[in-house]
């Protein structure tokens, strides 16, 4: 295959030995060029702008400027450069983070090199590749519910707020111009959304999950 339809592949990684291992890797792909390496987020965002490759390898953890960042940046202004995620992390908030960012892929470290080329060319024409690691963490994270205290109103967690406290039913009306009544009713709404059946468990659990910090915010 000619160097004008060949797929051009960046690679960036940290890791002298990885690139190198990548390196060889697209020399016997006839359909792949590598165009660029880089060793660090930073000089992946000046190396795309210089090199314009369709398909970049991007490590996510390095020194300085990480993966993710990159991604985000050189997305902004290259949105047809694909990037596959290629790190030894299949944490929830790396794939999560990963692909927010804008990676149509997701692959370990260990992936076979017929599948990494196969991911390549994939990616080339807007088909995502994710490990089963990384499609098995989007789906943990797509079947957990809501966060302890997300569905609490902005007066529920003014409330909960003056509970931590150490304020009362009486107390609370008057801080908020509200009526007793009005206080009760949203301090039961409160027990029921946080599954608690008391003001102290209410009070602990705000604190636990750093509720009132994010009231107070």
């Amino acid at each position: 295959m000619s160097d004008e339809r060949a797929i051009r592949v960046m690679i960036v990684d940290d890791h002298a030995l990885v690139r190198s291992g990548l390196e060889a890797f697209l020399l016997v792909q006839k359909d792949l060029k590598l165009v660029a390496q880089a060793r660090n987020g930073q000089q992946a965002v000046t190396l795309c702008a210089e090199t314009q490759p369709d398909v970049v390898l991007m490590d996510l953890l390095m020194p300085g400027m990480g993966g993710i960042e990159a991604i985000s940046q050189i997305k902004q202004q290259f949105p047809h450069i694909q990037f596959i995620a290629l790190t030894s992390y299949k944490d929830q908030e790396l794939v999560q983070g990963a692909l927010q960012a804008g990676a149509i892929g997701y692959l370990l470290k260990d992936v076979s090199a017929e599948d990494l080329a196969n991911a390549i060319r994939s990616a080339r024409v807007g088909r995502p590749a994710l490990a089963p690691e990384a499609a098995q963490a989007l789906i943990q994270i797509s079947t957990k519910g809501p966060a302890v205290g997300a569905d609490l109103t902005e007066r529920e967690c003014e409330v909960l707020s003056l509970m931590v406290d150490g304020f009362n039913n009486p107390q609370i009306a008057e801080r908020l111009f509200i009526s007793k009544g009005t206080v009760k009713f949203h301090v039961s709404n409160i027990l029921s959304k946080l599954s608690v059946s008391s003001r102290t468990e209410a009070v602990s659990l705000a604190l636990q999950r750093h509720l009132v910090k994010k009231i107070e915010s």
